[in-house]
């Protein structure tokens, strides 16, 4: 199995970034997403970046790498997940939205499957903190045609790692040892999936 890390966005992204400046989305999201090739590369998983370029590699690009590997492996041997962080506004006044949320596409796919496993890898590791879902179709991911998720070959899953635009877990997002309990949780939710 090899699991495929997305970093949302690039250094030359409009927006992105907190109100106060502070929080850089796309160097936040390259932070985790080493963190976590790096977790799983310790404990014997086959991991790849997608992006390790800093400016913002457009979605079609993304695409064409993690299908050229599902093209080369499989797709039923590849996972992606892109890792982003939320916001409630366009990044110029503080949020009063807060929580983690995973996205799916439209549909009931294997999907759907990580997107569970995720989430219950992150409702134990932040258990005081609010997860967003959607049950209308009685599971917890959203579902949106985001062009990463349903353009891949492979199971896709979008996380949104709580909102920069929130006063409150803007600071706690930037706190090393929150970066690594996430990118453990993602860890956790793949190796969940893999076993399932």
């Amino acid at each position: 199995m090899r699991i495929l890390i997305d970093a949302g966005h690039g250094i030359d992204t409009p927006g992105k970034r907190s109100p106060d400046g502070t929080f850089r989305e796309y160097l936040w999201n390259r932070e985790v997403a080493e963190m976590l090739y790096n977790l799983l590369e310790e404990h014997g998983f086959d991991a790849d970046l997608v992006v390790t370029e800093t400016n913002d590699i457009p979605l079609k690009t993304r695409v064409r790498r993690i299908n050229e590997v599902c093209s080369l492996i499989g797709s039923h041997n590849v996972l992606l997940l892109s890792i982003h962080s939320n916001a409630a506004g366009i990044g110029e006044n503080w949020m009063n939205v807060q929580g983690w949320s995973a996205y799916t596409t439209k549909g009931e796919t294997k999907s759907d499957r990580l997107a569970d496993c995720l989430y219950d890898a992150f409702e134990k590791a932040f258990p005081n903190k609010k997860m967003r879902k959607d049950m209308q179709d009685g599971d917890r991911d959203w579902e949106e045609n985001f062009y990463i998720i349903q353009k891949s070959k492979c199971p896709a899953v979008l996380i949104e790692n709580f909102f920069y635009d929130n006063k409150e877990e803007c600071q706690w997002l930037q706190q090393e040892a929150i970066k690594v309990r996430i990118a453990m949780a993602i860890e956790q939710g793949i190796k969940d999936y893999v076993r399932y």
